[in-house]
């Protein structure tokens, strides 16, 4: 059964279309990374996906009971203040918050799965410290923790490696594919795509409209990816 299904979906940004013509569905475990130029309309059809923007037409359905709050969302860096008044572990915490109901406290059990989250994600240590006082990597571990603590079932990222050292690069890719590995559907934008079709299962490559989506293996040899990287993915 498919886990996310797209439909005919067709979609705009401040009274522009920028994406229609969209048509993908994933299975639990797939591994998808969204290409495509700037201002093609990855970032908003990331935004429907989270239940922010609707369709001008077409649909977006889940399945096998996936529920629109169990998606966990890493958003772009630049997104997140540096000067957030928070620590990690309450920004950790508040991953946590689609499943807190009318409850005003966490619970003893979001609170257990922050801690194994900081801890999976070697940031334990940090857990009392000030968000501002972090680098750009230890942040980047910081909101994919959070990410985490709200879902078990699909994991959203967009652009996770912006701006960040190969060193710190490679450790979140890293740690991405292991929870893939382990069952959880990734959804990725990237602009590093040697590093990212190294670990996709699936490509959806757009420009206003759906180019290319199929397994990562058939996007190497398409003339959608000679096109977006001149020929590299064909060596």
């Amino acid at each position: 059964m498919a886990l996310i299904t797209c439909k005919n979906l067709a979609l705009s940004y401040e009274g522009r279309r920028v994406l229609e013509g969209v048509d993908f569905s994933l299975s639990a475990g797939d591994y998808l990374c969204i290409v495509g130029e700037n201002g093609s309309g990855k970032s908003t059809l990331m935004k429907a996906l989270l239940s922010l923007k609707s369709p001008d037409h077409g649909m977006i359905s889940f399945g096998d009971g996936l529920r629109r709050t169990e998606i966990g969302y890493l958003p772009q860096q630049a997104s997140i203040s540096r000067d957030f008044p928070a620590s990690v572990r309450e920004i950790v915490l508040s991953g946590c918050q689609n499943s807190l109901g009318h409850r005003l406290f966490y619970p003893a059990a979001a609170r257990h799965r922050a801690a194994e989250a900081m801890e999976k994600l070697g940031i334990s240590h940090l857990a009392r410290r000030p968000w501002q006082e972090l680098s750009g990597g230890q942040q980047q571990r910081v909101l994919l923790c959070r990410a985490l603590c709200a879902t078990r079932r699909v994991l959203l990222l967009d652009e996770p490696v912006a701006g960040l050292d190969p060193v710190v690069t490679a450790e979140l890719y890293g740690i991405i594919r292991g929870y893939n590995r382990a069952g959880m559907t990734v959804i990725m934008i990237s602009h590093d795509m040697q590093a990212a079709l190294s670990d996709a299962t699936h490509v959806l490559h757009l420009d206003g409209r759906q180019v290319f989506f199929g397994p990562a293996e058939d996007y190497r040899a398409s003339d959608a990816a000679g096109h977006l990287l001149g020929g590299a993915c064909h060596a």
